[in-house]
Order: C-alpha cells, then sequence, then structure tokens
C-alpha cells in the first residue's frame, strides 16, 4: 500500500487565543488527518491578543508550527506566508488544507474534501450550508459567488470559505504563473482572488457541501 501524502494545514489567525485551544482539541481528536510528514501551520497574523503564546506553548501531539506576522496584514497576508511555508517543505504531493481558527467550519467534512483531492481536483471548496449564520455574512458569499460565476464561468456556490483543500502540486504551478500576484487582496476577496487564478490556469475546481455555525 503506498504511504499516504502529507497533510499541510494553514490556518491564520488573529486574535483568536480564545479559539484556539479548541481547535487543537477538535483536532487532536482527528489523528488520522495527520500521517507522516503532516504539519499544522498557524500563521499568526499580527495578532494583538497571546495568538502567538498559545501556538508557542502548545505541547501536544499535533505537529505544530507558528508563524508570526509582526503587524497585521489581513487574510491576504496571512496565507502568502502560511503557503509559502507549505510550498518551503518540498513536499509536492501533499495536501494543503486551509481553515479557519475560529471553530465555524466542519472538520468533519476535511476527510471528504480530501479525497475529493486525491481523485484529481486541484481545488476543492466547502460549499456552505448555513446555520445561525448573518445575513451579511450570507450576501457577502452570494455577492463574490455572483462575480465569479459570472467574470469566469466558474459554477461555485461559495468563493469567500477559508475551508477548502489544494493540490500542493496545484498551487505550486499558481505561484510560478503568478509569483507575488498570486495574492494582491489584502481582505476576505484573496479567497474569491486565488480562484480567480486558479480557473484562469485551468485548475479542477470542485465543491463539497460543509455546514458552517457561526454560534459556535
Amino acid at each position: 500500500m503506498a504511504a499516504a501524502v502529507p497533510h499541510l494545514f494553514v490556518v491564520p489567525a488573529y486574535n483568536e487565543a480564545a479559539n484556539l485551544p479548541q481547535l487543537f482539541r477538535d483536532l487532536e481528536e482527528r489523528q488520522q488527518l495527520f500521517p507522516d510528514g503532516s504539519a499544522l501551520i498557524v500563521v499568526d497574523d499580527g495578532s494583538a491578543d497571546e495568538t502567538a503564546a498559545v501556538v508557542a506553548a502548545y505541547d501536544g501531539p499535533l505537529p505544530v508550527e507558528l508563524v508570526r506576522l509582526e503587524q497585521n496584514g489581513g487574510p491576504g497576508a496571512a496565507f502568502r506566508a502560511g503557503f509559502q511555508a507549505a510550498l518551503d517543505r518540498e513536499a509536492p504531493d501533499a495536501l494543503v488544507v486551509t481553515m479557519e481558527a475560529d471553530n465555524t467550519g466542519d472538520l468533519d467534512a476535511v476527510p471528504r474534501m480530501l479525497d475529493r483531492a486525491r481523485e484529481g481536483a486541484d481545488v476543492v471548496l466547502a460549499s456552505w450550508v448555513m446555520h445561525n449564520v448573518t445575513a451579511s455574512r450570507r450576501v457577502l458569499s452570494a455577492g463574490a459567488a455572483f462575480f465569479i460565476r459570472g467574470a469566469l464561468g466558474v459554477d461555485a456556490k461559495t468563493v469567500s470559505s477559508f475551508l477548502r483543500v489544494y493540490r500542493a502540486d496545484a498551487l505550486r504551478r499558481a505561484h510560478d504563473a503568478y509569483g507575488d500576484r498570486l495574492i494582491r487582496e489584502s481582505g476576505f476577496a484573496c479567497k474569491a482572488e486565488l480562484l480567480a487564478k486558479f480557473a484562469s490556469l485551468g485548475a479542477r475546481i470542485e465543491e463539497v457541501p460543509v455546514d458552517l455555525d457561526t454560534s459556535r
């Protein structure tokens, strides 16, 4: 049987000191998500709280790594740093998982998303099934999806969720094609920007239904 490919989790975190311990506990219950060579890369995006200290002090079984940005640069900067840390590991067969640090994503969906990537999808999106979500967040998601569908013809229902899986080789191709221009947006629009650029390269983009519950 072939060895399992590593999973490289990239988790941007801004003022998430209160939420990270629960995220770590939830992931500790899912050790199968961390085969040999895997890493949980937490990017502290210039937090004003103890986010970096919480990550640095972690001494549990997860392969946690801290990437610290001195100033808050928004999700775009955090993803740039996290993706660079993942690509620096020289693991072209890895699967790169991005996710929220605030425990709103459904971790039980991650194995299904990983399976879809193993089957050949370059990018796997979490297609939100929303529970207890504010109207403004629904509007943001719907508006971004409308733009992407109209501009690129990508049939994606949710384009702004952090919860995604990328094939590392596809991420490397995108990085080689765009360089420092791969992520130029600093805010949440960076997720739509990334999707647009992957689509322009002919990437195979698929979606998996995932529960989103902000009441957590």
